[in-house]
C-alpha cells in the first residue's frame, strides 16, 4: 500500500509538471519581464499595449524635372539644323547634349513610434529621407501630415511631428536593463501589412555591423522585414527598448537576425533634435578596435601580444588636439571602463559616448603596460571644442540664388551652376562674393539646384571642418575660388 502510494504521488507530480509546462505567464501592468524557467511568456499584453503607439509612415517623392547629359546624336543635329544656323542651347560640352526628363512619383513606407501625446514620432532617417510629403496613419486608421523636426544619419534616427492631442504614446524603458535571452516583440508594418507583431528574444547587445555610424545595436531573432524600419522593439510589458533599424540578410528578407537602436541612444538624439535641430555628438578622439580583434590580428602576423587583458578597446591612434590627447591617453593604451562601467568592445564605448554632449566630463580607466590608470576626460565636438554645434541654413550666406539660364550656359560654355542674384550681407559679403558669380562646386560637390546648396551648407556646418570651399565662374568667364567659414572662431 505504501509503495502504491509512492507511485501515485510520483504520477501526480509528473502530471503537475506536464500541466505547468503547458501553461503561460500572464503579463500585466504590475508584472516583471522575468519568466519562470521552462515556461513560455504570454506576449498578448505587450502587443495590446504597444500596437496603438506604432504608426505607418508613407514617404512621397513628387515628380520633378531633371537634366542629364547624354551623348549627342550627330545625325539628329544635322537634320534638325544642317548648317548650324540656330545653335543648340541644350548642347553640352564636347559631344554631349543635355536632355530634360520628368522623374516618376515615388513612394516608400516604413514605421514610426509615438513617443509623446502631442505628436512627436521617432523613426529611422532612411524612412523619411528625401520626402516631399510624409503621411502618418495611426493604428485606428486616422491620417495626419507630418513635418520633419530633425534627422541624424549617423544613428539612422529621425524625429517627426504630427498635430494631434492625447495620442497613444508608448512607455519608454531603459534599454541598458535588458538581458540577453529576454523575450521581445518587433512591432511595425512589414510589406505594408499594418499592425504586425513578431516575437523573439534578445540575441545580443552592443552589436556593431561596421557601417561607419554610431553602432551599438540590440540584436534579436524577432522577424524584422522591409517596412518594419522605424517600428518598435518592446519588452514583455510593451515598453519601448529600441527602434527597429535593419535586418541582416543576403536576400532582402528576414533570415534570422534583426537589429534595433537602443533607447539609451534614441533618448539623447531626440532631446538634441528638439533643442538644437542637430545632434550634439561628443568625441573622445581615438581610433581603435576591440582588444580581442587586435590580439588575433597580431597573432596572424606571428606576433605574441600580452596587454594584460582580453577585454577592452585597444587605442591604435589618438587624434591631435582631441579630448583623449588632452587627458594624456596614448597609442597602445587599453580602455577598460568609462564612468565605472566596464567596456569590452568599441560598440559599448560608442553607446556610452552617444549619451554624452561636448563639454561633459567622463572618467576613463585604461591599462598602460598592464598598469591601471584613471583620467578625467572633457569630451569635445567634431570641430574640436565644447561649443554647441548649430546647423547652418542658407541665410548664413546672405544671398539669393537661381539656376543658371540656358543663355548664360551657352555664353560661358558651362552645363550647370547657381547664379548669385543678390548679396545682402552674411558670409558672401564678408568674402567679397558679388552678384553674378556662378557657383558650380562646393566642397567638391556639383551644385545644380538651391536644394543641393542648402544640403551642402547644412552638412558642412556640423562637420569637423565647417568651411565651404566654393568653385565657380564670373560673368566674364574667369574662374573664381572662395573659402567661407561657417562659424566664428
Amino acid at each position: 500500500m505504501k509503495k502504491y502510494s509512492n507511485y501515485l504521488i510520483g504520477a501526480m507530480c509528473i502530471a503537475s509538471v506536464a500541466f505547468s509546462a503547458g501553461s503561460f505567464i500572464k503579463v500585466n501592468a504590475a508584472s516583471t519581464a522575468t519568466a519562470v524557467p521552462g515556461q513560455p511568456v504570454d506576449l498578448t499584453y505587450a502587443a495590446e499595449k504597444s500596437l496603438p503607439s506604432v504608426v505607418h509612415i508613407l514617404n512621397t517623392r513628387n515628380s520633378k524635372m531633371q537634366t542629364v547629359e547624354m551623348e549627342s546624336d550627330p545625325f539628329g543635329d544635322f537634320f534638325s539644323d544642317p548648317f548650324g544656323f540656330f545653335g543648340n542651347p541644350n548642347r553640352g560640352d564636347g559631344n554631349k547634349q543635355k536632355r530634360q526628363y520628368r522623374t516618376p512619383k515615388q513612394q516608400g513606407s516604413g514605421s514610426g513610434v509615438i513617443i509623446s501625446a502631442d505628436g512627436y514620432i521617432v523613426t529611422n532617417n532612411h524612412v523619411v529621407e528625401g520626402a516631399d510629403e510624409l503621411t502618418v496613419t495611426l493604428n485606428d486608421n486616422k491620417e495626419y501630415s507630418a513635418r520633419i523636426i530633425g534627422t541624424d544619419k549617423t544613428t539612422d534616427l529621425a524625429l517627426i511631428k504630427i498635430d494631434g492631442k492625447n495620442l497613444p504614446a508608448i512607455t519608454i524603458a531603459d534599454s541598458e536593463n535588458i538581458k540577453v535571452g529576454e523575450w521581445v516583440l518587433a512591432v511595425g508594418n512589414p510589406f505594408n501589412l499594418t499592425n504586425t507583431v513578431t516575437a523573439g528574444i534578445v540575441s545580443a547587445k552592443g552589436r556593431s555591423l561596421y557601417q561607419n555610424g554610431v553602432e551599438s545595436f540590440i540584436q534579436t531573432d524577432a522577424a524584422i522585414n522591409p517596412g518594419n524600419s522605424g517600428g518598435a522593439l518592446v519588452n514583455t510589458k510593451g515598453e519601448l527598448i529600441g527602434i527597429n533599424a535593419m535586418l541582416y540578410s543576403q536576400t532582402g528578407s528576414f533570415s534570422g537576425y534583426g537589429f534595433a537602436i537602443p533607447t539609451s541612444i534614441m533618448n539623447k538624439v531626440v532631446d538634441d533634435l528638439k533643442k538644437y535641430g542637430t545632434v550634439q555628438r561628443a568625441m573622445i578622439g581615438i581610433q581603435g578596435q576591440d582588444v580581442k580583434n587586435y590580439v588575433d590580428a597580431q597573432k596572424n602576423d606571428g606576433k605574441d601580444v600580452d596587454l594584460g587583458t582580453m577585454e577592452g578597446i585597444y587605442v591604435a591612434k589618438v587624434v591631435d588636439e582631441s579630448a583623449a590627447q588632452d587627458a594624456g591617453i596614448k597609442t597602445g593604451d587599453v580602455i577598460i571602463s568609462v564612468d565605472g562601467k566596464a567596456v569590452s568592445k568599441m560598440a559599448e564605448l560608442q553607446e556610452i559616448l552617444a549619451q554624452k554632449r561636448p563639454g561633459d566630463k567622463v572618467s576613463v580607466t585604461f591599462l598602460r603596460d598592464k598598469h591601471k590608470t584613471t583620467k578625467s576626460v572633457v569630451l569635445k565636438n567634431e570641430q574640436g571644442n565644447t561649443k554647441v554645434v548649430q546647423k547652418a541654413d542658407l541665410d548664413i550666406l546672405g544671398g539669393t540664388f537661381r539656376e543658371v539660364t540656358a543663355e548664360t550656359k551657352r555664353q560661358l560654355g558651362i552645363s550647370y551652376g547657381l547664379e548669385v542674384m543678390k548679396v545682402s550681407g552674411g558670409r558672401l559679403k564678408e568674402q567679397g562674393v558679388s552678384k553674378g558669380f556662378i557657383i558650380q562646386k562646393v566642397n567638391d560637390t556639383p551644385i545644380k539646384t538651391v536644394d543641393e546648396l542648402q544640403q551642402v551648407v547644412k552638412e558642412a556646418s556640423t562637420s569637423s571642418s565647417p568651411v565651404l570651399y566654393i568653385q565657380g565662374v564670373f560673368p566674364t568667364g574667369k574662374k573664381g575660388y572662395y573659402a567661407i567659414a561657417l562659424q566664428d572662431n
